[in-house]
Parts: structure tokens; C-alpha cells; sequence
């Protein structure tokens, strides 16, 4: 099941801008050159319904490189347990250099799967949310933060609205990305690239030294 929108670039990023700044602060084009293919299908894009209390399947990044940020990771965890559902699978942690901007401490990443009944808008709210209670700030494009949760995958929807963005626009340009994501779901394919994560991370362009921890 799924409804449809018309897309028009430039009301569109004001829509988005006025309606999440600071999450759009975050993922917003042109700071992303990945961004304009997700504004490259046709004028009428399918949005997926995600219907009422069925469980779905979530794929999170979690990041963090303030203060222990193993610690941050197994809170935000905890918190998501709590929030949004249970955790089937997480990967190993893996540390890398900050991406962006490279003036700031290595990062810890993981990615985990969740089951949850929630929609894919409440989800992103909870997510944020729980960014806010554990000291997450907005202030400057690619800052260190405490935390950073961000939904990579919602099943296989494809969903563009003023709010959210899914799957998330920069997945195949990540290496800290694709590395953990790659240990859990290898096989499973990209909705709007059809292509596998395992073929995704052979071809990143992203050369950042991804190093295992634990």
C-alpha cells in the first residue's frame, strides 16, 4: 500500500528546512552531493504506508566521539530498547576518523537492527528525542556530538516527506557505514539501488580506515 507526492525541489527544502532545521542541518543538500539522486525519480514518488502495529524491521547507525563513547553507545542501546523495541542484532563497534570534518576526536560507530510496530515518523522522533536526553546539540554542521542515531534502512521503504528521508541519503558514500552494516546484512539490498550492501561497500568511494574494536 502506498499513497504518492509530487516532488518540487525548491518548496520541498523550505518545507524541509522549516519544518526539522536541525535534523536537516544534518542531512540536508547541498551539503551532500549523494542528495540530489534521491530527487532524481520521477515527479510522482511512491511513499510505502507502513501499516499500523505490523513489526518492522529498522537498521540504526549509532555514533558517538565525546567523552566514553562506549558507554554513549550502550545507553543510546538501552534507551532505544526502552523507546522504540527490541534490539535482534548489532554489530561489533568499530572506531574511525571523524568524516566531514576531520578536526575532532575518532569515532565509535555501530549499526543495530530493531524490531519495532512504530511508523517510520514516530521512530525518527523517538530517535531524536532520545538524542536530546543524552546531551546531543546541533549548533555546527559535523561537530563532535555525544550521540548520533540515525535510521539507515526501514525494512525496504522508500519514503521522502518534509521530515524524513529513507533509506538514508549517504549509506553508500560511507565506509563507517557499509563496514558494520556489511557484518550484519551483507545480502540485503539497497531498496532504491538494488544493489546488495556487500556491492556497496566494494565500490565506496570513501577511504577512511574503518578498524574493528570489539
Amino acid at each position: 500500500m502506498y499513497g504518492y507526492i509530487s516532488l518540487n525541489i525548491e518548496p520541498f527544502e523550505r518545507i524541509l528546512y522549516s519544518s526539522y532545521p536541525a535534523y536537516l542541518a544534518y542531512l540536508a543538500y547541498p551539503a551532500y552531493p549523494a542528495y540530489p539522486a534521491y530527487l532524481a525519480y520521477p515527479p510522482q514518488l511512491p511513499i510505502f504506508t507502513v501499516l499500523k502495529n505490523q513489526m518492522k524491521k529498522v537498521y540504526f547507525l549509532l555514533g558517538s566521539n565525546m567523552g566514553d563513547s562506549t558507554a554513549q553507545l550502550g545507553l543510546a542501546r538501552k534507551k532505544i530498547t526502552q523507546k522504540i523495541g527490541k534490539i535482534t542484532r548489532m554489530s561489533s563497534l568499530y572506531k574511525t576518523a571523524a568524516w566531514g570534518n576531520t578536526q575532532q576526536p575518532d569515532f565509535i560507530n555501530q549499526v543495530i537492527i530493531v524490531e519495532t510496530h512504530l511508523s517510520p515518523e514516530t521512530t525518527l522522533e523517538l530517535a531524536l528525542a532520545i538524542e536530546s536526553i543524552m546531551g546531543r546539540t546541533r549548533l555546527v554542521k559535523n561537530e563532535p556530538r555525544v550521540i548520533d542515531i540515525d535510521i539507515l534502512f526501514f525494512d525496504k521503504a522508500i519514503i521522502q516527506t518534509a521530515n524524513l528521508i529513507i533509506p538514508h541519503p549517504l549509506i553508500q558514500d560511507r565506509n563507517f557505514v557499509l563496514t558494520p552494516l556489511n557484518e550484519l546484512s551483507p545480502r540485503f539490498k539497497h531498496p532504491v539501488f538494488k544493489e546488495t550492501v556487500h556491492a556497496l561497500k566494494q565500490n565506496c568511494p570513501d577511504k577512511l580506515a574503518v578498524i574493528k574494536i570489539s
